[in-house]
């Protein structure tokens, strides 16, 4: 697996229920090498931190092949970090992360946390509001990561994947958790087991209580 991107973005207003609101979903690539800290992608814009970013979700992964599915879901070319995210990666066509998978790249190591839950940004983004629930309905989240060690990447780095050992939950069984009406005790004890990001950990408490 390689980076085909890294995507970063200033901050930028948009207008919804006719208030001005300030975003950081509007990221493009950006050439050469960029440092990754503990705290996402250096000179990266989060606007949002109670849902988005942190120590726990320094990083948004979204996948070339999940690209190439919307691409031909929405009948056109869609360019890198249109979703939001900082890396897009190109290699796995079954993408099956699970919390507590890793990933080097160079010296950089990144631990899965977490899928991506949609907001109302990413309709404005996609100029669909009906975008939301259809991601939702697709499955294909992306993932959040922290990150372990600190270090600096460039697009075409190779990735290598660490795969945990440990019964953890699946990004995807997470993300269809939340999205789902029927709240399985079995899954939200498997998903809190996991070094799930901390804003989720709360939910599933609250669940799981």
């Amino acid at each position: 697996m390689q980076i085909k991107s890294i995507n970063c973005s200033k901050p930028v207003m948009i207008d919804f229920n006719k208030q001005q609101i300030p975003t950081g979903i509007y990221k493009t690539p950006v050439p050469g090498s960029v440092q990754v800290t503990a705290l996402g992608i250096a000179g990266d814009t989060i606007v949002d931190t109670t849902v988005h970013g942190g120590l726990d979700q320094a990083i948004y992964l979204y996948h070339k092949e999940d690209y190439d599915w919307w691409s031909r879901e929405l009948g056109k070319d869609i360019p890198y970090g249109m979703f939001g995210e900082n890396l897009t990666l190109a290699g796995l066509d079954d993408i099956a992360w699970v919390i507590g998978d890793r990933l080097k790249i160079n010296d950089v190591i990144l631990e899965i946390t977490a899928p991506r839950t949609p907001c109302f940004k990413l309709g404005v983004r996609m100029n669909d509001s009906a975008f939301v629930k259809r991601f939702a309905e697709a499955v294909r989240p992306g993932a959040y990561a922290r990150v372990l060690r600190e270090g600096n990447i460039k697009a075409g780095d190779q990735v290598g994947i660490e795969k945990t050992t440990m019964p953890y939950a699946t990004v995807k069984e997470v993300f269809n958790l939340w999205h789902s009406k029927e709240k399985p005790r079995e899954l939200i004890k498997k998903a809190l087991d996991s070094p799930i990001a901390s804003v989720h950990r709360v939910r599933l408490e609250e669940w799981y209580a």
